[in-house]
């Protein structure tokens, strides 16, 4: 069954028991840790307690499938429930795991995780459909997800930051949560008794980790920013991201944009207008996008997304590749923003 961010913080304050088994995958290695290290603590406090907490490779219990049927029907000898936590699981797993569950009524919470299964792995599948199983699914942090963790731990530290230097930070952070991690608690260590984070701190301290995202090539291309727009869509592109993907991206953003043009066109400030759109643009992309909407009129966006159609649908028909349909695509966007942007400051 697949658990989504309430249901997961509802059962760390309180363990359902009819949960017997934790699926923990995806490509966010940072965000896999930290729930297995959640999880486990909220049956067991101390996460190495050797009586009530055991680690095992699922090479292990490949090789000898007695070790999972062992430690799952042991007893504490201190008292209390005891978790077992599998790492680097894979599909060998899932005839091990039906046959586990079938067979024994041990209240022994089960979690498991890995980076190398996707949704059509057979484990996934089986944590998908067994009510008993908790399916969680990692993907790179957005950024309200990068928003949210420096909020929490700078919190959790009583540092205050100012809006400038939290803007910096957050836009100097990747999508991968224990690569942020690790810099905000180089931060946080830099900061020593002073309690209010400024400019020069993350200069000083935080190195720009931050990855290309498809909101990059959007906002970018957007804001006329014609270099930049190439090469964030070329190392996504090298990342493996589908070019089609970045296409239907950039139908969402300018749709955003078409909405906020609509608001404004009922009365709604500028300011008024972005307020209201759902969900919020982060705050560290806000004035970016307002200037976007200086650039953009009705007929222009219109423009925009009717081409926007046409090369989704040229990525579909014709046999030219995809990547030269999108990086043709994101040039004319980004030239005709840059076309804009100069007649605006003209004006100015």
């Amino acid at each position: 069954m697949l658990y989504k961010q309430a249901q997961i913080e509802k059962y760390l304050k309180k363990p359902d028991l009819a949960v017997k088994c934790w699926l923990i995958y995806g490509a966010n290695d940072g965000l896999i840790h930290e729930y297995v290290k959640n999880l486990t603590a909220s049956v067991c406090p101390d996460i190495y307690d050797p009586f009530q907490v055991v680690y095992l490779n699922c090479d292990d219990i490949l090789s000898d499938p007695g070790i999972l049927i062992s430690e799952f029907n042991s007893q504490s000898l201190m008292g209390g429930r005891r978790v077992i936590v599998i790492k680097d699981a894979d599909n060998n797993l899932t005839k091990h795991l039906k046959s586990l569950f079938e067979n024994t009524k041990s209240d022994t919470l089960l979690i498991v995780f890995s980076t190398s299964l996707n949704k059509k792995s057979s484990l996934v599948k089986l944590a998908e459909d067994a009510q008993d199983f908790a399916l969680v699914a990692c993907y790179e942090d957005r950024d309200e997800d990068i928003y949210a963790t420096v909020k929490s731990l700078l919190a959790q530290n009583n540092l205050a930051i100012s809006n400038d230097a939290l803007q910096l930070l957050c836009a100097r952070l990747s999508n991968d949560r224990k690569s942020n991690l690790g810099e905000i608690e180089k931060l946080i260590t830099y900061m020593g008794d002073k309690k209010s984070i400024t400019l020069e701190d993350i200069d000083k301290v935080i190195s720009d980790t931050s990855s290309s995202s498809t909101d990059d090539v959007c906002f970018c291309a957007a804001s006329g920013m014609k270099d930049k727009t190439l090469q964030a869509f070329q190392k996504l592109v090298k990342e493996g991201t589908d070019p089609a993907q970045i296409i239907r991206s950039l139908v969402y953003h300018f749709n955003r944009l078409l909405t906020c043009v609509s608001f404004m066109e009922n009365g709604d400030t500028l300011d008024k207008a972005v307020l209201k759109l759902v969900p919020r643009v982060i705050f560290f992309r806000e004035n970016n996008f307002k200037r976007q909407l200086m650039l953009w009129n009705k007929e222009r966006i219109f423009s925009v997304l009717e081409l926007l159609y046409k090369s989704e649908k040229d990525t579909r028909t014709n046999n030219m590749p995809v990547e030269d349909v999108v990086s043709y695509l994101l040039m004319q966007i980004s030239s005709a923003a840059a076309n804009a942007a100069a007649k605006l400051n003209q004006r100015y």
